[in-house]
C-alpha cells in the first residue's frame, strides 16, 4: 500500500480531490454509513486520531462523512480495525 507524509492534510486533501478521488472520512457522527458514501469511484479514506478523531478542518475537506456499521454495545474501533474494515469494503465492491 503506497503511503506518503504531507505537512498540511487540509492542502493534500485538496490535491487528492484534484487528481479525481472523493474523500471521505470515517466518524461515528455520520448519518450514512461507509458501504452508502464509497460508490463506484476512486475513493480517499480519511481517518482520524484515536480517541479524539478527525479534526473539523479535516472533517470539512472531505466529500462525504461515512460510519462503519457497528453494534450500538460498541462505542468505536481503534484506528487500525476501521482502516482494515474499510480498506476491505473498498477492494469487495
Amino acid at each position: 500500500m503506497p503511503w506518503v507524509r504531507v505537512v498540511n492534510l487540509a492542502r493534500a486533501l485538496e490535491e487528492i480531490a484534484e487528481a479525481g478521488f472523493w474523500r471521505v472520512g470515517l466518524t461515528g457522527r455520520a448519518d450514512q454509513t461507509f458501504a452508502q458514501a464509497i460508490g463506484e469511484q476512486r475513493i480517499a479514506i480519511v481517518l482520524g486520531a484515536e480517541g479524539e478523531g478527525m479534526r473539523q478542518n479535516t472533517e470539512a475537506h472531505c466529500d462525504e462523512l461515512a460510519k462503519l456499521p457497528i453494534s450500538s454495545k460498541v462505542e468505536s474501533l481503534n484506528v487500525s480495525n476501521a482502516a482494515a474494515i474499510a480498506l476491505y469494503a473498498v477492494a469487495a465492491r
